[in-house]
């Protein structure tokens, strides 16, 4: 376990980072086992009460500092901490693969996400434009103008452990924010790992460690945040459950929230697609990240005419799909999280059948000395009928829904006929097919692509959802306004002072 060395963690205790110091060893822990190997990677101790205080005291007055930093400083830092992502992305990679359990190629392609993040958030730092207006008035001047909001919480999830952070907390760093940090307690080291590589940055600068902090434990310490109102903004990613807490906490204090919660995201296969751009876009959608991605492919909305021939496809792509330990190159799909994760995929198998869906590929866990774990499952794939209440759901694990179509407005109807909204797509040669599917009549998610998977996203674009996935958006594009405060701005130059709309006030 180099890759634990050179990141700054000590094998089964790994300690914590509150913002400043290794918290006391007299808390209680938490432990984080690898879904890999059932073993114990380390154990961080769980952020107290006193603790938290502590962290938004050093927060908010780190942020009286850092406010005042030109932004164009302020992505100098961010500069220099993409820099030592580059340095550091072997290593955070294996870690993110072992921690959490996906492929290493793709725990490598999360740490590139957080190094362009930084890229992006460097140029952003130059371009927080604001708008000139013309005033009714003469001799007057209106501007709109944006400000830092203060600290804003970053509530992440153990499928990306390190990329979303990133996504919130670079975009927050350059608006002049400061952010404090909950990762999932199912992945707390890469939380650790992250901060110990900031930190150093910071320290290097000369600039207070409050700049970013990090706190641990269960759902407990993200309630401390979410109903504490010198958090200006909340940005929670998750469930739609947990998403409903959050949100509805946030809003009773008129705070502001951010949520990137479920997805049940579909692709149609028309008869016009290509049959390469869709059996990779769908078996990688499907068991990519083991089915554990907020866009996961969980339905194929397939034309009757070419449905049989996808079918069996399909089916023989998946009987070469090769699962095991996440950091062989050699292996396509890794563990799921945990054993409830386990359960959760099994009870959805049992229910889609008892719903009348017919198995294509069998699914079940996998035993045996190589899978110890216990949490190595069979991606499966399921016929099924949209409006089963397994289907309207978001099951986060690799079963994936098959089901036919007749007109491409019938498909989209089935697309966008779920509770969630995030992402969708549509795989055609046919211009006016993926133009109606892109218009105003096509997809209601707020991801819609022709031609590539539902899953992955390039950080340019602004990345949300619709509906019950919370109408939130991070990274790219014009994101960056969520984490800031719009101020209209009147300048009266003459030496008189004209009222608006032509009212006079005669004294």
């Amino acid at each position: 376990m180099d890759f634990l060395k050179k990141l700054g963690l000590k094998k089964r205790n790994a300690g914590t980072w509150t913002g400043q110091h290794s918290t006391t060893s007299n808390l209680k822990y938490l432990n984080s086992f690898s879904p890999v190997d059932g073993l114990l990677i380390g154990s961080v101790s769980r952020t107290s009460k006193e603790e938290y205080e502590e962290v938004i005291k050093r927060a908010s007055e780190s942020f009286l500092t850092w406010k005042l930093m030109p932004a164009p400083k302020r992505g100098e830092i961010v500069r220099q901490y993409g820099d030592e992502l580059r340095k550091h992305k072997d290593a955070l990679g294996r870690l993110v693969s072992y921690e959490m359990g996906k492929s290493l190629q793709e725990g490598w392609g999360e740490v590139q996400e957080m190094i362009d993040i930084c890229d992006f958030a460097v140029g952003l730092s130059r371009q927080l434009y604001g708008l000139t207006m013309h005033s009714e008035r003469p001799l007057h001047r209106m501007y709109e103008q944006w400000h830092p909001i203060g600290i804003v919480g970053v509530i992440s999830a153990f499928n990306f452990p390190v990329a979303v952070w990133s996504w919130n907390a670079m975009i927050a760093l350059v608006c002049g924010d400061v952010v404090v940090w909950k990762p999932s307690e199912k992945t707390p080291l890469c939380g650790v790992a992250c901060m110990n590589i900031l930190q150093k940055v910071l320290k290097d600068n000369e600039l207070p460690e409050g700049i970013c902090s990090l706190i641990n434990g269960d759902y407990k310490v993200g309630e401390l945040m979410t109903k504490d109102h010198r958090v200006a903004l909340i940005s929670a990613t998750g469930s739609t459950r947990m998403g409903q807490i959050v949100g509805s906490a946030v809003a009773s204090r008129f705070g502001k929230a951010l949520l990137e919660l479920g997805g049940n995201n579909a692709i149609i296969i028309t008869p016009d697609a290509d049959a390469d751009i869709y059996l990779t876009a769908s078996v990688f959608g499907a068991v990519g990240t083991a089915g554990q991605r907020c866009t996961t492919t969980r339905r194929l909305i397939i034309h009757e005419s070419i449905y049989e021939d996808v079918k069996k496809k399909l089916a023989n792509a998946y009987a070469q799909l090769r699962i095991g330990n996440p950091l062989s190159p050699d292996n396509h799909v890794g563990p799921l999280i945990d054993k409830d994760a386990v359960n959760n995929y099994l009870l959805s198998i049992e229910q889609a059948k008892q719903e009348g869906g017919k198995m294509v590929v069998e699914g079940g866990v996998l035993s045996g000395s190589y899978y110890e774990s216990g949490c190595y499952v069979k991606p499966c794939i399921i016929e099924a009928k949209n409006h089963f209440k397994v289907v309207q759901k978001e099951t986060f694990a690799p079963i994936l829904y098959i089901m036919k179509y007749h007109t491409l407005e019938e498909a989209i109807k089935m697309q966008n006929d779920v509770p969630q909204g995030l992402s969708s797509s549509i795989i055609t040669n046919n211009l006016r097919e993926a133009e109606q599917f892109l218009s105003c009549a096509g997809s209601d998610c707020g991801i819609a692509n022709v031609n590539i998977g539902t899953s992955g996203a390039e950080i340019g674009g602004a990345f949300g959802g619709e509906k019950e996935t919370g109408g939130g958006r991070e990274s790219g594009s014009d994101a960056w306004k969520a984490y800031m405060r719009r101020q209209t701005n009147t300048i009266n130059y003459s030496k008189i002072l004209p009222l608006a709309q032509g009212i006079r006030f005669d004294l």
